[in-house]
């Protein structure tokens, strides 16, 4: 399976399937359904059981609120992979400017995902605004597993067809440098997922190879040649 985002769904809106019609005596009254919570809380120190930490291989931390009113079991999921460290060291393998950042697969192809089974969808009315968190999943709606996508800008076509369990809440900067391409040439990694109330420090970020020493003129002056 090919965990992607259609680009299709940009443009294409959900179809809408009719049902026969039975008279009734007296129309059933459609409960009104809970409004969920838009305010989020940006401080890190609150909650901290519900923020999740990507500390990237550019060197950066991005803070995530995790959002359980709007999708308690894709955030459960998330929960559980991040404490059995399922996320350090996979790649952001599909990267598109102006779109989205996506991870959250080990095998770094966009095919793979977790030994746990797939979610059921838990869509909801919250938009794809930019640092929204949203969980990928094929063309089969119950289809999310483990592979996420940061939004750079807003990208409305895709309210309600896609899960959306968090916003970034510091550290967007850092997801703006996260290297571009399916898969990048280079591509950005996430050396280390943390949730805050685990306190882990942010890893070391790898050093890059030094430059080979450029001889001086002295030293050039005083070689000599066989």
């Amino acid at each position: 399976m090919k965990f992607r985002l259609p680009l299709t769904a940009l443009m294409l809106g959900a179809a809408l399937v009719g049902a026969p019609a039975f008279a009734k005596d007296k129309e059933p009254v459609t409960p009104t359904p809970t409004a969920l919570p838009t305010v989020i809380d940006t401080d890190i120190t609150h909650d901290p059981d519900n923020v999740l930490l990507l500390d990237l291989s550019d060197g950066g931390r991005v803070a995530i609120r995790l959002m359980p009113q709007w999708a308690p079991h894709h955030i459960e999921r998330i929960k559980t992979l991040t404490k059995q460290g399922f996320y350090n060291g996979v790649i952001f393998h599909r990267v598109i400017e102006g779109f989205m950042a996506q991870t959250g697969d080990p095998t770094g192809t966009g095919q793979g995902g977790s030994p746990l089974p797939d979610l059921e969808a838990e869509f909801n009315s919250m938009p794809h605004l930019r640092g929204t968190v949203s969980m990928a999943r094929t063309n089969e709606p119950n289809s999310a597993n483990s592979q996420f996508f940061i939004v750079f800008y807003p990208r409305f076509a895709l309210d309600h067809k896609y899960t959306v369990f968090g916003r970034v809440i510091a550290g967007m900067n850092y997801v703006d440098a996260i290297q571009r391409g399916e898969p990048p040439q280079n591509p950005t990694k996430v050396l280390q997922a943390s949730l805050a109330s685990e306190n882990k420090p942010a890893p070391a970020a790898p050093v890059a190879p030094a430059a080979p020493a450029v001889p001086t003129a002295a030293q050039l002056n005083n070689s000599t040649s066989n």
